[in-house]
C-alpha cells in the first residue's frame, strides 16, 4: 500500500530533503526511521526538494510498504524513531496512482524578515536580519510577479530546466511590529526562485532597484537585474496542495 505523510522540520541541521553524498538529509533520517519500523528498506518520494537550511511546515511524500501498521497510526510510530527536529504530522493511505511530486498542484512559501539593528538570538535561526522596509514598494514588486511568466530571472545562474515558465497565484508580504512574513502560492517554482524573490524584495526596499527593473527583468530574463539570493534560514514550505 501507499502512504501519504505530511512532514515538518527544521531544515538547520541538514544538507536539504535529497539524500546526499556530503551530509545528512532530511529524506535519508525520515527512511531509515521507517525502515527500523518495518524491516523494509523505502523509497521516499517528497512533493520536491528543499535546500540545505529551508525548513518544511507541512511537505508531502509518499511510500510504498507491505507493513501491517494501520496507515493512520504510521506517523505516530515513524515519530518515535525520528529526532525532535523532524515530525510527522498525519499518515494515510494513497490511491496507488498518487506521486508526491507528480500530483501536486500548487505550493506555498513564506520567507520571513525581522526588522533589528542587531541579531536577535530568538528569531535568527528562522528569519533574516533586515535594517529598513517599506510594505508599499515590496508589494509592488509581488504585484509584478503574479501570473504567468518566464521566470528566468529568478533561477540560479547555472540551473538547468526543460522551461522557466511558471504561474504564481498569488504573492503578499504583511508586516507585524518587527516581523515580516512573505507569503507565494504557484503550481511549481524554479531552484532558489523563492529565495531570489525574497532578495529582489529586500533590493527594492533598499532603493537598489525598482519595482519596473523587475518588469523589465521579468521580459530579458536577467538574472542580475534582480536582487540577491536571501538566506535559507528564513525560507519555509508552508503548504502543498492537491486538488
Amino acid at each position: 500500500m501507499r502512504i501519504l505523510l505530511t512532514v515538518s522540520y527544521d531544515g538547520t541541521s541538514y544538507v536539504g530533503w535529497q539524500r546526499q553524498k556530503n551530509g545528512v538529509s532530511v529524506q535519508e533520517v525520515i527512511e531509515n526511521a521507517i525502515t527500523k519500523l518495518t524491516g523494509e528498506k523505502v523509497s521516499l518520494i517528497a512533493s520536491g526538494r528543499t535546500d540545505a537550511g529551508v525548513h518544511a511546515e507541512g511537505q508531502v511524500a509518499h511510500f510504498d510498504t507491505f507493513s501491517k501498521v494501520p496507515p493512520e497510526k504510521f506517523y505516530l510510530a515513524i515519530n518515535s524513531f525520528l529526532p525532535n527536529d523532524i515530525r510527522i504530522l498525519s499518515s494515510a493511505i494513497a490511491d496507488d496512482n498518487f506521486h508526491a511530486r507528480y500530483s501536486a498542484k500548487r505550493k506555498s512559501y513564506v520567507y520571513k524578515f525581522y526588522l533589528s539593528t542587531v541579531v536577535l538570538p530568538l528569531k535568527d535561526r528562522y528569519a533574516t536580519r533586515i535594517e529598513t522596509f517599506d510594505e508599499k514598494s515590496a508589494q509592488s514588486v509581488l504585484d509584478k510577479i503574479v501570473g504567468t511568466h518566464d521566470f528566468k530571472c529568478f533561477l540560479s545562474s547555472g540551473s538547468e530546466v526543460k522551461t522557466t515558465v511558471r504561474t504564481i497565484y498569488s504573492a503578499t508580504v504583511k508586516r507585524q511590529g518587527d516581523d515580516v512574513t512573505l507569503e507565494v502560492t504557484g503550481n511549481g517554482f524554479l531552484y532558489n526562485m523563492v529565495r531570489i524573490i525574497a532578495g529582489t524584495v529586500l533590493a527594492v526596499c533598499e532603493n537598489k532597484i525598482t519595482s519596473f527593473d523587475v518588469e523589465s527583468a521579468l521580459i530579458s530574463g536577467d538574472r542580475n537585474a534582480v536582487g540577491k539570493t536571501a538566506p535559507a534560514k528564513g525560507l519555509c514550505l508552508k503548504s502543498v496542495e492537491y486538488i
